[in-house]
């Protein structure tokens, strides 16, 4: 078991727990990170299964867009609120199989949809760091409740960078595996094929034993895949970098060029690659996510299940109010953009078009995976960002997610981790490897972790973690 794990173990002794969910109650008044939290009910389930492991005992936390028996699955929708899950995700039972205690769901923009968690309906989540700005999206809640100490590993989901942001923005570790890596079944759909389910961690050992255990196909999701070998991945020795004017603020910047200065200390060779499709990553990931939003989301119809108005007078009428009312508006904006995309007439135009420079995409990566092992680029333009008039409004959000759609496009791994703080705020790089070199991705990160620590936000420091 990791050294870190063991210090995690804590629910067993009385005293102990006494302190941890004192230490939650006090710290989550001001961030807001957790919808539900019941260390009761996540030892239950331990205890169902009955089983130990490398997990024995220790306490982690699941985003509220993933299902857990017994526990609500609200998505951060108003349209789920009182939804209770009738069973559990095939990744968090493997993590529960290895004795780990799910004690809490997280708070999320709503279905996924954003870059801030102040799209959820049911409240907003603030950063360990500073409770004035965001903590990233959309899986913010899981995120900030490892920044702040609370688990030292959350599951998120990712669709185009939903891991990967909130973790840069918070200074935790953030893994999105290969594409059908880690089974789906449980995860609710927005855009099917781009979302995987990942970790944000406090180390590099925690997530990689996370991913170690949740990996492998499952007969309920036909979209997993095993890897297809055991064989040790090759260390990696060249590291691809983007050149030019990214458009990165300065203390992002700084911090990109100072990770590439130490991985060249450290004898690593660093080549300047060229990704050609780079201008199509935004429009085409939007494209695409919105139309199978679209789709995905017109189950929630008020009848069988969600959210039900008041009074209607009919069926269509139902269905009509249930939505108005109980989705939210960039979920709106997004059913809206996706159905349109998906019209008679405008599917060539746009959706099949959109599709075909996915595919230029991937192609993309693959000539670049000739000339490098693993990619180096940052996760957001910006440190986390003011609420309000200082930060960044909806379309600028959407724009900045430049660095991050890429992997969910192609279908690759990538790693996010804290590469420094500056002006009291982490700041964040990514490794993007070829599918299935998550091992890569640890090996390479790991050797950043030992020259930088996964920082602690000043005003949390609780005594275990």
């Amino acid at each position: 078991m990791e050294s870190l794990f063991k210090r995690w173990v804590i629910l067993s002794d009385s005293t102990m727990r006494k302190k941890y969910e004192a230490y939650i109650k006090s710290t989550d008044a001001k961030i807001a990170a957790f919808l539900e939290f019941d260390v009761d009910r996540g030892l239950g389930l331990a205890a169902e299964v009955g089983k130990g492991g490398e997990l024995e005992g220790v306490p982690f936390a699941v985003k509220d867009i993933i299902a857990v028996r017994g526990f609500r699955l609200t998505c951060g929708s108003k349209i789920l609120e009182n939804f209770v899950s009738p069973y559990t995700a095939t990744a968090v039972e493997k993590l529960i199989a290895k004795g780990g205690v799910m004690v809490g769901k997280t708070n999320l923009d709503e279905f996924g949809m954003g870059s801030s968690t102040d799209n959820s309906a049911l409240g907003k989540t603030n950063n360990p760091w500073d409770t004035e700005r965001v903590c990233g999206g959309s899986s913010g809640g899981s995120a900030a409740a490892v920044a702040a100490g609370m688990v030292p590993f959350a599951l998120g989901s990712d669709t185009g960078g939903s891991v990967r942001q909130p973790a840069a923005f918070c200074g935790v570790y953030g893994l999105k595996p290969t594409y059908g890596a880690v089974s789906r079944y449980g995860l609710v759909a927005y855009a099917s094929s781009l979302e995987v389910i990942g970790v944000c961690a406090r180390s590099v050992g925690i997530a990689r034993t996370v991913f170690d255990i949740m990996k492998g196909q499952d007969e309920k999701d036909q979209s997993s895949l095993n890897s297809g070998t055991d064989a040790p991945e090759p260390e990696a020795g060249v590291i691809g970098v983007l050149g030019g004017n990214l458009g990165l603020d300065p203390a992002v910047d700084r911090a990109y060029r100072a990770t590439i200065d130490f991985y060249r200390s450290k004898g690593f060779e660093i080549r300047e690659i060229n990704l050609s499709m780079a201008d199509y990553y935004v429009p085409v990931y939007y494209t695409i996510a919105t139309a199978e939003a679209s789709a995905n989301l017109a189950r929630y119809t008020g009848i069988r299940y969600g959210y039900r108005p008041g009074y209607a007078e009919n069926p269509e009428e139902l269905t009509r109010k249930a939505r108005s009312e109980g989705f939210g508006n960039e979920v709106k904006l997004r059913i809206l953009l996706g159905t349109y995309v998906l019209r008679s007439g405008f599917q060539d135009q746009y959706y099949q078009r959109a599709q075909r420079l996915r595919q230029a995409i991937r192609a993309d990566f693959d000539r670049a995976f000739t000339r490098a092992d693993v990619i180096l680029m940052p996760v957001f333009p910006t440190q986390a960002f003011l609420r309000g008039q200082g930060g960044l409004d909806q379309f600028q959000q959407k724009l900045a997610d430049r660095f991050t759609t890429a992997a969910n496009l192609a279908g690759l791994p990538a790693l996010s981790f804290p590469a420094a703080v500056s002006d009291g705020l982490p700041a964040g790089m990514q490794f993007l490897a070829p599918a299935f070199g998550e091992a890569r991705l640890f090996d390479i990160v790991r050797l950043y972790e030992e020259h930088f620590p996964c920082p602690q936000p000043p005003s949390c420091k609780p005594e275990w973690s």
